[in-house]
């Protein structure tokens, strides 16, 4: 009996020490990311967490739903791709459960030269391309209004939408489509408004590149921080926090200050 007894204590003893021992060696964290700059970014932070044993797996999207789906599916651990307004919209519009747990930087929309050089060539009737998503749509129309291209109601701010142009002296055509095309048309419009990660993407930076990029102290530079985002109740996670922390280590700081040039700009 007192054998018998022995031996189902140290079954019991083995399987605590594996089930210990898995959990202890779940040092694998799964990030979903843009390709551009966000995934560069990550990789600089994967070097910071294999330093403590973390080893840090990036897979790139190009578009901005699936990286938010599989953080919601719990198919990845985190994403880093997105701002908080377009965060908000997106748990809105889904009901999904996202969170932000770190602000890592900034990337101005920029104007750029399409089929005009410059803005005092615009034309009657010319078209100007503009993100088509909530958010994203609201921050380029700040950025022509900013730019004396059209004018807004009064109070329109980040919830404008072509319907709050109440000025269009060259009665402009505002054509909205899919963020991530609209490098890919400037041949076909007279100005295009591009996201900063889409600008890199095509080869175009904002700080050398753009007709006109957002005013430091716009209400746009303010609020559109490029965020960390985990799925609610996952936030202070050993594995978030150990990537929060690389994502926001000096090592970062310095590769974005010297690697792009003014099109990303960190916020820590």
């Amino acid at each position: 009996m007192k054998k018998t007894i022995a031996i189902v204590l140290t079954l019991i003893l083995c399987v605590g020490l594996l089930a210990g021992c898995g959990a202890k060696d779940d040092k694998t964290i799964t990030v979903a990311a843009s390709p551009t700059p966000h995934a560069e970014i990550l990789a600089v932070a994967k070097e910071e967490l294999a330093k403590d044993g973390w080893t840090l797996e990036i897979t790139e999207y190009a578009d901005y739903v699936v990286p938010n789906n599989v953080v919601e599916d719990g198919e990845m651990d985190a994403n880093y791709f997105q701002h908080v307004p377009y965060l908000d919209t997106f748990n809105a519009e889904n009901g999904t459960h996202l969170v932000s747990v770190a602000m890592v930087h900034y990337e101005p929309f920029g104007i750029y030269a399409g089929t005009k050089s410059a803005i005092a060539d615009l034309a009657e009737g010319d078209k100007i391309a503009i993100p088509n998503d909530g958010s994203n749509r609201a921050r380029g129309l700040l950025l022509l209004e900013q730019e004396g291209i059209i004018g807004l109601k009064d109070g329109a701010g980040m919830e404008a939408t072509v319907l709050d142009i109440d000025e269009n002296p060259l009665n402009l055509e505002i054509f909205e489509m899919e963020a991530a095309q609209i490098a890919g048309v400037r041949d076909s419009v007279a100005l295009a408004v591009i996201n900063g990660n889409y600008a890199l993407n095509a080869g175009l930076n904002a700080g050398t590149d753009a007709i006109a990029v957002e005013d430091a102290e716009s209400i746009s530079a303010t609020t559109y921080a490029n965020v960390l985002v985990v799925k609610e109740g996952n936030e202070n996670a050993e594995k978030i926090q150990a990537l929060k922390n690389a994502l926001l280590s000096d090592a970062v700081k310095t590769y974005i200050n010297n690697t792009y040039s003014g099109a990303v700009v960190p916020i820590f």
